[in-house]
């Protein structure tokens, strides 16, 4: 079983229908915690969750829970390329539209459109864009949504706009987890991990001196806060190459040996 954050029609949904082995059966649940944390108690084998978007950058709760609440592995990536969708109930005109509802980040992300073609049409908040659609469908035909193309099939909506966001490339990076790290290795694969550094001159620039000296390309860094100190952070990388090959062990090694706090998040193949 693969969990997922829903309800049915999100693109979290559609990201484990994609990620889903064949004959696996998808369950939602009503947050990204309560995803994370059906996988570590056992109840599903594995999980979808979204860990970054090209626009609104990471995903914090994906990031801290993996850090600090549970022992969990990335065994996989998917990047799911996000197509907001303007629908409403079959025979509505873009005239007939007099409420535009859906989850904030899908409002914010169609601003050009609402700005123009809709722009006397009142902008209403769902909790998600799948909600949004089931409001829509509920509707007598007034009442339109920025959702998934899947949400308006689920919800017999027709498309005013397609694809119709301000940003043609805007995709979300989903990671899928599991009890277990991935064991196997493939010329294609990247590894993530977390660490906190003493707080010192040129303690970062030792770290990440590592990968440099090892010949090792570092893909991507962020950084949280701790939550416990002002001004302590928690560092998540993302560098080419499995844990497998000598190199990147010995250099992760010597990371979680010169580290305050140090967890290996898994090694996995990256989709490109």
């Amino acid at each position: 079983m693969i969990a997922y954050l829903g309800p049915k029609g999100t693109f979290s949904h559609q990201a484990a229908m994609e990620c889903a082995k064949k004959n696996e059966k998808l369950c939602e649940y009503n947050t990204i915690g309560a995803v994370i944390k059906a996988v570590d108690t056992g109840d599903a084998k594995r999980g979808v969750v979204p860990i970054e978007n090209s626009i609104e950058g990471a995903v914090n709760t994906t990031l801290d829970m993996l850090a600090f609440d549970a022992k969990l592995y990335i065994t996989g990536e998917h990047i799911l390329k996000i197509s907001q969708n303007i629908m409403a109930k079959p025979n509505t005109r873009p005239q007939d539209v007099k409420v535009i509802t859906s989850h904030p980040q899908a409002i914010g992300q169609c601003t050009k459109i609402l700005n123009t073609k809709y722009k006397d049409a009142r902008i209403e908040y769902a909790d998600s864009t799948a909600q949004a659609a089931k409001i829509s469908a509920a509707s007598n035909g007034d009442i339109a949504c920025i959702a998934s193309a899947i949400s308006g099939r689920i919800y017999g909506l027709d498309v005013l706009e397609g694809d119709c966001g301000d940003d043609l490339l805007n995709s979300t990076r989903f990671v899928i987890i599991e009890k277990n790290p991935l064991l196997s290795v493939s010329d294609n694969d990247k590894s993530s991990i977390a660490f906190i550094i003493n707080d010192t001159p040129g303690s970062l620039y030792n770290a990440l001196e590592v990968f440099s000296k090892s010949g090792i390309n570092m893909t991507k860094i962020e950084s949280r806060p701790v939550k416990t100190q002002l001004g302590k952070y928690i560092f998540f990388v993302d560098i080419d190459g499995n844990i497998d090959e000598a190199n990147i062990y010995f250099a992760l090694d010597k990371i979680r040996k010169n580290t305050l706090f140090y967890k290996f998040l898994g090694s996995y193949r990256k989709e490109i």
